[in-house]
């Protein structure tokens, strides 16, 4: 006896178009107990919820003639993947006689050739060329017939086979034996061609997963001494594991740095362009390439469970979420069929009946009603139309994951791509959310309020002070220190000894002897007598919302140290670029107060700033930017502005702290990998590059099935032309949807993963 799920997925092999996906979520649905089912043929995935055993669904998806396995078998579902197809005509051969369908329609290609030089062409009749035709139908239609008898039995619906069928049997009867044969074999590689390229579409995601390597080296005693090292699949190693990075190699996991220092390229991941510094305590993700030194990682998530084997887990099931448009497009569909059907029973055999018009073709070269009506039922196929939405909203959340832009689904791509608005956080969304040492003035410098290291005296203020910090773990205790190590301060003065804190004024310690204060300003107001232009300076810098903190050696005061949370490198320029795209509103949103949130405002060039706001607040102005302008994209850190994220049109979460990413990952609709904030511009101009091409595609897909309906109407066209008008279509939609794969704006960051080609 099986155990009844509610839910389950399954990876189906063998679909070949989007009318594939529809006739088997007919059948499946039509199962006893089966509550909802959902195929997407991008991802080939099937999700079945009821009361329904799996092994029931196995057996109905494999009498409609599809591979298939239990999606949470992991062994099943690996050797269920699909391997990519090679490149070019020479791939393209390869896959035709991988599968035994397809060969035959490759089989019958030379079949049919001297029909269509001889007979379509110059117009030869001959027995034999009829013979040769009528052998090629016979090798291609069994296979589309029996998919078309499959979907009407288990499907109980009329799809694009059966209409080939009918169109090719009618041919027969009325002796267009060549046209029959033609139709067929072209329908087969037509289909064999949107197989192809749609599979080379679905592996574009997948792809990303070859970056990674698949052995990792790690210190071991395999030759016998200590610290041989040996090399070992990286689905072997463990988490807590030690392994070593050479310089030029590819990190295999996600880990954390544990020895060593140096520049790594994690635009794989990210897709930032500049190498990122790793030292001792700093995070890496796999896939990402190791710079001039050594590192020795510590491995922190299993291979699995890694950032970039998230990401593709993550676009993968975005894939499954159709879009407005998209689900529009397979409504439609659904009645399409049946509506051709009726039509083409219609101008069969209306004029005949009422206007005394030929029912059998009176002519060799003129056609009647019923040859009319066969024609009309191949040029409608739904095939080009159906899969003109997916493939463009499909491979545009591919280049998005390459660029480091994660995009939760179709829906929200679309929502992207009308977006009027934007509003932004600011602590650790504008900012860098992390106070930093922005102005060090000294008693003694000669040039006052000179920035950091510009003068002896200013270093003495800032090593001292890092002296006494070195040990604290409050954020301004780690700024300090941090501005001392960037000017190797830290190397010259030893820590501080003795060291005790002051509760809300301040911390003292012992420096090589001398008792050295770091406190408020407020402190030293009470407590040391400092000079009053920087008691003024002091004053001012907490009026713009910064932090002075005040050093004094033996109750003498010897200088200020000014921290203030900075902007990120790349604010200024994604909200210039944001303005360029005509987003008619840039707004930040702050629970800082007025004066620092106007300063970072002006600084960023935001023109429209909202302070003091508490959560329900932002909210509250997110409903106020919806009502007024449209479409609003929020942009926060995933976590505190979780309510003003959900409220607008499309959230969009800071990714870039490794802390945080998987986390934002999963609540967002759309996830930055990394800070640099000019990934919003990119991801606006591809999500609306997108929707061009999706009406580029339909437009197409409807204006050519028009053209040839009429000169089928008119009796100018043949059914093998509509034959190549279907297959053409379908393929003009499905490049014109895959260019997307490449697509690369001036906003984009560089250095983003390599093209599919170059992996």
């Amino acid at each position: 006896m099986h155990t009844l799920v509610s839910e389950r997925t399954f990876v189906v092999r063998g679909m070949d178009c989007a009318g594939c996906a529809r006739t088997l979520e007919s059948g499946v649905a039509s199962l006893p107990g089966v509550q909802s089912c959902e195929v997407n043929f991008t991802t080939e995935r099937l999700r079945v919820r009821g009361d329904v055993s799996p092994t029931v669904v196995v057996q109905r998806v494999r009498d409609l003639g599809y591979e298939v396995v239990v999606a949470d078998d992991a062994a099943a579902t690996a050797t269920a993947d699909a391997p990519q197809p090679a490149n070019g005509a020479t791939g393209f051969f390869r896959f035709l006689w991988e599968r035994p369908d397809t060969r035959l329609a490759l089989l019958g290609v030379p079949l049919v050739i001297p029909g269509i030089i001889l007979h379509e062409v110059l117009g030869w009749e001959a027995t034999w060329i009829d013979v040769l035709a009528l052998l090629a139908l016979a090798l291609t239609i069994i296979p589309v017939a029996r998919s078309a008898w499959r979907g009407v039995i288990f499907s109980r619906e009329l799809n694009i086979n059966a209409l080939m069928t009918i169109a090719a049997v009618g041919a027969v009867v009325i002796g267009a034996y060549v046209e029959a044969g033609l139709v067929m074999v072209l329908f087969a590689l037509g289909e064999a061609l949107e197989g192809y390229t749609s599979t080379r579409a679905r592996h574009a995601i997948k792809s990303l997963m070859e970056v990674v390597p698949q052995t990792a080296l790690r210190p071991g005693t395999s030759c016998g001494q200590s610290g041989c090292d040996e090399r070992v699949a990286v689905a072997d190693l463990r988490v807590g594991d030690v392994i070593i990075v050479r310089p030029g190699e590819r990190i295999p996991v996600d880990g954390e740095v544990r020895a060593g220092s140096s520049l790594v390229n994690q635009a794989p991941i990210t897709g930032e362009s500049r190498l990122i510094e790793k030292e001792p305590g700093a995070p890496v993700f796999a896939g990402s390439i190791n710079g001039e030194s050594s590192l020795e990682v510590t491995v922190t998530h299993l291979a699995a469970d890694t950032t970039i084997a998230r990401m593709i887990r993550l676009v993968e099931e975005a894939q499954e979420r159709r879009a407005p448009v998209q689900r529009f497009i397979d409504q439609f569909a659904k009645y399409y069929t049946p509506a051709v059907v009726l039509l083409a029973l219609l101008v069969a055999a209306v004029p005949p009946l009422f206007s005394g018009q030929p029912f059998w073709n009176p002519a060799p070269d003129t056609f009647g009603w019923l040859y009319r009506g066969l024609a009309l039922l191949v040029v409608a196929c739904p095939c080009a139309l159906v899969i003109s939405t997916p493939v463009g909203l499909v491979s545009a959340m591919s280049a998005a994951a390459r660029g480091g832009v994660l995009i939760k689904g179709g829906a929200y791509l679309e929502a992207l791509s009308k977006v009027q608005a934007v509003a932004f956080d600011k602590t650790g969304t504008l900012t860098d959310g992390r106070p930093t040492v922005v102005t060090v003035r000294a008693a003694r410098c000669p040039a006052p309020g000179a920035a950091v290291g510009h003068c002896d005296a200013c270093d003495e203020v800032l090593a001292l002070a890092a002296a006494v910090e070195r040990r604290s773990e409050h954020p301004l205790a780690h700024a300090i220190t941090a501005a001392a190590a960037r000017r190797s301060l830290d190397a010259h003065v030893s820590a501080a000894e003795g060291v005790t804190a002051l509760v809300g004024r301040g911390v003292t310690g012992s420096v090589d002897g001398r008792p050295v204060l770091v406190g408020s300003h407020r402190h030293f107001d009470d407590a040391i007598t400092h000079d009053l232009q920087h008691c003024e300076a002091a004053t001012e810098d907490a009026a713009a919302g910064r932090t002075p903190v005040m050093v004094s050696v033996a109750n003498r005061y010897i200088g200020t140290l000014t921290l203030a949370d900075t902007l990120r490198t790349s604010s200024r320029d994604a909200i210039q670029q944001l303005k360029a795209l005509g987003l008619r509103a840039v707004v930040m949103l702050t629970g800082d107060q007025q004066a620092t949130a106007e300063r970072i405002g002006a600084e960023v060039g935001v023109t429209d700033v909202r302070a003091g706001l508490l959560p329900e607040q932002k909210l509250a102005a997110v409903e106020t930017l919806k009502r007024q302008y449209g479409a609003i994209m929020m942009v926060g850190d995933g976590i505190n502005d979780t309510p003003a994220l959900a409220t607008a049109t499309v959230g969009i979460a800071i990714g870039g702290a490794y802390s945080g990413t998987n986390q934002a990952m999963e609540t967002a609709d759309v996830t930055l990998m990394s800070n640099d904030l000019r990934q919003l511009p990119f991801a606006i101009s591809l999500s609306r590059a997108a929707m061009r091409t999706v009406r580029v595609n339909i437009a197409l897909s409807i204006g050519i099935k028009l053209a040839f309906l009429v000169l089928v109407l008119f009796g100018m066209g043949t059914m093998w032309m509509a034959v190549l008008a279907d297959v053409g279509t379908s393929l003009l939609v499905t490049l014109n949807g895959m260019r997307l794969l490449g697509y690369r704006a001036s906003h984009a960051p560089a250095g983003a993963l390599p093209s599919e080609d170059q992996v």
